[in-house]
């Protein structure tokens, strides 16, 4: 296994690298977390966390802002594709770590149960977080002062699209290769800081590194539980659902796409 130096130093190198620009500080503890994978003695476990650094770097450099332009979009989608299909081609002869796997091997009523769950509860936190807590953030996605159904239709497919790309990488990815390696809880606590600090520079400021990192900490027990994406999706995109919601009823009151 390796020395948990190594894991503190992705996690680190992420947060200071990704949402703070830290790059010098950032750098360094990246180097000294790659410098201590090269002295692993396993050349399969060098191979995946290899990949997450490299996978870190690539997202440092990463224009990750709300910018719905389609210049941006297919700019930006080039490094979020990058992370997520270059692991995946790197580890393809390591089987069962990345699995790429939609549907639950088994039916379980508590997968369903936790779902249908997330509704509710997607609305309340998206409702509190956005009009009680932080009621600017919406302005971290601009909109046109009259509305159209252009603009309407980029928010919705940019939030989504980013919300798939979310659970592909970070649980899909990156916690799929470290659960490979480290006990699935350690795993799921790294992969929740990693997910958290890539959001945050996208747009969930003021308590969203709170709100968050318990969202992605759920995500994460819930694949491990189901080990399939199918659930993670459908919590994922309700989430979106609510949000796009939100955004609307902040720029356009009385919208009626605003369920708020």
């Amino acid at each position: 296994m390796p020395v948990p130096a190594t894991l503190i130093a992705l996690c680190v190198a992420t947060v200071l690298l990704v949402p703070l620009e830290w790059y010098v500080w950032g750098g360094l503890c990246w180097a000294a977390g790659v410098i201590l994978v090269a002295r692993h003695p396993d050349v399969s476990v060098r191979r995946r966390l290899w990949t997450l650094f490299g996978a870190v770097a690539v997202l440092a450099a990463a224009p990750i802002h709300t910018d719905r332009s389609t210049v941006h979009v297919l700019h930006l989608g080039l490094f979020f594709a990058a992370v997520v299909v270059v692991p995946t081609w790197i580890l393809r002869r390591e089987p069962g770590v990345i699995e790429w796997r939609l549907w639950p091997r088994r039916f379980q009523w508590l997968d369903v149960l936790y779902t249908l769950i997330a509704i509710p509860l997607a609305w309340g936190v998206v409702r509190g977080y956005f009009f009680d807590i932080n009621p600017d953030l919406p302005t971290h996605w601009p909109m046109p002062a009259v509305p159209t159904s252009e603009a309407h239709w980029r928010l919705f497919m940019g939030i989504n699209a980013v919300g798939i790309w979310d659970e592909l990488f970070f649980v899909n990815t990156v916690f799929a290769i470290l659960r490979s390696m480290y006990p699935k809880d350690v795993a799921n606590l790294a992969q929740a800081v990693i997910y958290t600090a890539v959001l945050n520079d996208m747009a969930f400021t003021g308590i969203g590194p709170v709100v968050v990192y318990i969202f992605a900490l759920t995500q994460g027990a819930m694949y491990e539980r189901s080990r399939c994406l199918l659930y993670v999706l459908i919590v994922h995109l309700v989430v979106d659902a609510f949000l796009v919601a939100a955004i609307l009823q902040y720029h356009y009151p009385g919208h009626s796409l605003a369920w708020f």
